[in-house]
């Protein structure tokens, strides 16, 4: 059994009747992420983020998180990351991560308190959202490739379905992946937070130096949301494809930055809701 589940015993009530039943749900602990960086005034040390996420892959949780967020341009600008404190004793997990920074990075402490607490299934939204975003020097894409194929697309969700080992458990994860223009899954994490399992792919292609993803398209689980799509979008990769709904601002977004936004990938059908001149038959 995977560390992201929880063995647990449950009443299972079946047309009236009930028995006990082995079952096992989705691990779900709080992940504070603390930033050790240089200041004028000497070496500081700040937390920055709790969130609610499925223990594993911290690090690349953490660093997508950095890169997302624009705290940090590349990997090169992380010294080190490593699990801080004792386990929990509950549980085992360290459920705090310390990211030391090189101390030629710069960063604006203040700007800082704004990420101090997520959660879950946390989300942003609104005009202010985007002329954030616009103010980040981010540019539309300026042309119309990579070229992603209909079967690939359709082809998406069975191989990240089969790739969920925790959701076999649970039932109760979300997944991301990252994939080429063949189809072929270049990245795959889980987590009970749509936005973590983002970060997590970000994060390791990231760790291995595969950013931009100009070349890749991003696949969630879920619906496609305003945050996922900026961190698609922060990340270089000009598609997003989701199995739900897009929101209103990810349609604005995608449209606004050039990017393809695939939304109620099931079986051979989607909607494409911006940039559908990268889909070829």
């Amino acid at each position: 059994m995977s560390t992201g589940s929880f063995a647990i015993e449950i009443n299972k009530i079946r047309k009236g009747q009930r028995s006990p039943h082995a079952d096992s749900v989705a691990v779900e602990e709080p992940l504070e992420i603390r930033l050790g960086c240089s200041t004028p005034n000497g070496p500081a040390t700040r937390s920055i983020s709790i969130t609610m996420r499925t223990p594993g892959n911290d690090d690349e949780l953490a660093a997508g998180f950095l890169f997302t967020e624009s705290i940090i341009n590349s990997a090169n600008d992380i010294a080190s990351i490593e699990p801080c404190g004792p386990p929990a004793p509950d549980s085992g997990h360290h459920n705090v991560i310390r990211v030391d920074l090189q101390s030629s990075v710069e960063v604006e402490l203040g700007r800082l308190q704004r990420h101090f607490y997520t959660t879950s299934s946390c989300g942003v939204c609104g005009k202010a959202s985007l002329d954030a975003l616009r103010v980040t020097g981010l540019d539309p894409f300026v042309d119309t490739s990579p070229v992603f194929g209909e079967d690939v697309l359709v082809s998406l969700p069975d191989k990240l379905r089969a790739a969920q080992s925790t959701f076999d458990d649970t039932g109760g994860l979300h997944a991301a992946g990252a994939f080429d223009t063949g189809g072929k899954l270049i990245a795959v994490m889980e987590d009970v937070g749509r936005h973590n399992a983002v970060d997590k792919v970000i994060g390791q292609l990231l760790l291995e130096k595969k950013l931009p993803g100009t070349k890749f398209g991003m696949m969630v689980s879920g619906r496609a949301s305003f945050e996922l799509m900026q961190k698609t979008l922060v990340a270089g990769m000009p598609l997003l494809a989701a199995v739900s709904a897009p929101s209103s601002l990810a349609v604005q977004l995608a449209r606004e930055f050039n990017m393809t936004l695939i939304g109620f990938l099931r079986g051979d059908t989607f909607n494409i809701y911006s940039g559908d001149e990268r889909i070829c038959p």
